[in-house]
């Protein structure tokens, strides 16, 4: 080994390059993570110390992730904690709303700038004809999460929901805390805050289940979902190129897929917060197992939905102004939510799609309701939803809307039953993989809770095999490159 060189690959490994973001399922973030946890444990009790060295560690892992973005999110916290002090000297009700009002908009104007400048140019230089080049713009990883919770956190302090962070600091570590950083679940204040000033060492069941959800993340994201990816990626990248069965493999495909992945990683998060003694609360809760959209919206992305039932749809009016009010907001709520995922046409349409399949289930409840615990239409409400919700999948992840289209159409006018047997045996495994991560998702729910249970109590012995099976797994189907996680973009 030349160790004349160990400097530059050290300074290398340890400084931001846009192309390897730094992510849960590295090796080297879990270098940085175990280095991290004994400094930690030991600062625990000297509350400041502890507040400097967490912050200092989030902003390093903003900066690996999104580079000198990091330096937004600081100038982000800089106003958000100023503007929430002034709302609390400010007794006028018009002044507090001035300032509720400017925070908020500079929060969305600087996400605006970053994830909606171009798509809004691409679209008026459409309308006008004119010769449009696009911005050279970056954008800053994860913030439309950390932008959601400025927003809540400003607004449930003008609504005297909480009391603002004492310090800076304590709202900087809020705002910055790693685990939920970059791609959620997006966290409320009124539920952070207290437990931060409370300071509360992790207890044995918690240490060992953050472990298992963060095994448990480990093997939905970087062994299942990274490796079904690689198919449906073909799929995706030629959307006549495959029979039509075999692009309804890569739809399924990716409905597991993105499952895996962002609840993969909301697992990790909410596991490594847990180790150091924070609660989050859960994102997914075996979504594709509802019989409703409605309850597919309570079950999928649950930090994003609540965030926009609370913030969006309940100022909106709610369903406090007469049926076609509610509708209304309904849809517009999910519209608002589609371009949050996305500056493009095929987001719109899809948060739009998602809005009216909401109402059809409102407009249909008075006559469904009739049917609620028969077996026969919980199974039958259960894969019309499931249908639903993966069709509209196509558009979230496909090139564009007419790549969305001709997906869909091969569907339905190129089957090919003839494929479905070549395709088990030269996809075997990939059958294989989507087989159990559906068995598991479909297993009733206290089982996931009772082997979460077994492995709390199991002997270390027992620990360590579990541990030792999951690296193996990661190693055994890792490719050359990392895969950034779907919701990075977002």
């Amino acid at each position: 080994m030349d160790f004349t060189t160990l400097p530059d690959s050290l300074g290398h490994l340890l400084t931001y390059h846009r192309e390897a973001p730094l992510i849960f399922s590295s090796g080297l973030f879990w270098v940085l993570f175990v280095c991290f946890m004994p400094l930690y444990a030991l600062l625990r009790q000297r509350k400041w110390q502890m507040f400097v060295f967490v912050i200092a560690f989030s902003l390093y892992f903003y900066y690996k992730c999104s580079g000198w973005f990091f330096l937004l999110l600081v100038s982000t916290s800089v106003i958000d904690w100023f503007i929430s002090r002034a709302m609390v000297e400010i007794g006028s009700s018009a002044g507090r709303k001035w300032l509720v009002a400017l925070s908020v908009v500079i929060s969305l104007s600087v996400l605006g700038f970053f994830k909606y400048a171009n798509f809004f140019l691409w679209n008026w230089n459409a309308m006008v004809e004119g010769n449009f080049q696009p911005l050279t713009l970056i954008l800053p990883v994860g913030i439309s999460f950390y932008t959601f919770q400025s927003i809540s956190y400003i607004v449930d302090v003008y609504r005297r929901k909480i009391a603002p962070a004492e310090t800076w600091g304590e709202y900087l570590f809020f705002l910055s805390f790693f685990p939920a950083l970059v791609a959620g679940p997006i966290v409320r204040a009124e539920n952070f805050l207290p437990q931060l000033r409370e300071n509360r060492r992790a207890d044995h069941s918690e240490v060992y289940g953050g472990l298992w959800l963060i095994l448990s993340g480990v093997i939905k994201k970087a062994v299942i979902a990274d490796y079904i990816a690689q198919y449906n990626d073909l799929i995706f990248a030629s959307p006549t190129g495959y029979s039509g069965f075999e692009s309804l493999m890569g739809v399924i495909g990716y409905t597991m897929q993105i499952y895996c992945d962002f609840s993969g990683y909301s697992d990790m998060a909410i596991g490594l917060a847990l180790i150091m003694g924070f609660r989050l609360d859960i994102n997914f809760n075996l979504p594709y197992k509802s019989q409703s959209l409605t309850e597919f919206w309570r079950r999928w992305h649950i930090s994003l939905s609540t965030w926009l039932r609370d913030y969006v749809y309940i100022p909106l009016g709610g369903n406090r102004h007469g049926t076609f009010r509610t509708y209304l907001n309904n849809f517009l709520t999910m519209l608002i939510g589609g371009l949050w995922h996305g500056a493009a046409w095929k987001f719109i349409f899809w948060g739009g799609m998602h809005g009216i399949g909401l109402i059809i289930n409102k407009l249909c409840r008075p006559f469904t309701s009739r049917f609620d615990g028969k077996t026969w239409f919980s199974i039958l409400a259960g894969f019309i939803t499931v249908i639903y919700v993966s069709l509209l999948w196509v558009f979230f992840r496909a090139d564009s809307f007419t790549d969305s289209i001709l997906i869909i159409k091969n569907i339905f006018c190129n089957f090919s039953p003839q494929c479905i047997l070549p395709f088990i045996e030269f996809r075997s495994l990939w059958v294989v993989l989507m087989a159990l991560i559906i068995i598991a998702h479909y297993l009733p729910e206290q089982w996931h809770d009772r082997a979460a249970g077994i492995f709390i109590r199991a002997p270390w012995i027992i620990k360590l095999l579990v541990f030792l099976i999951v690296v193996q797994l990661v190693i055994e189907f890792s490719g050359e490159d990392i895969a950034p996680f779907i919701y990075f973009q977002f």
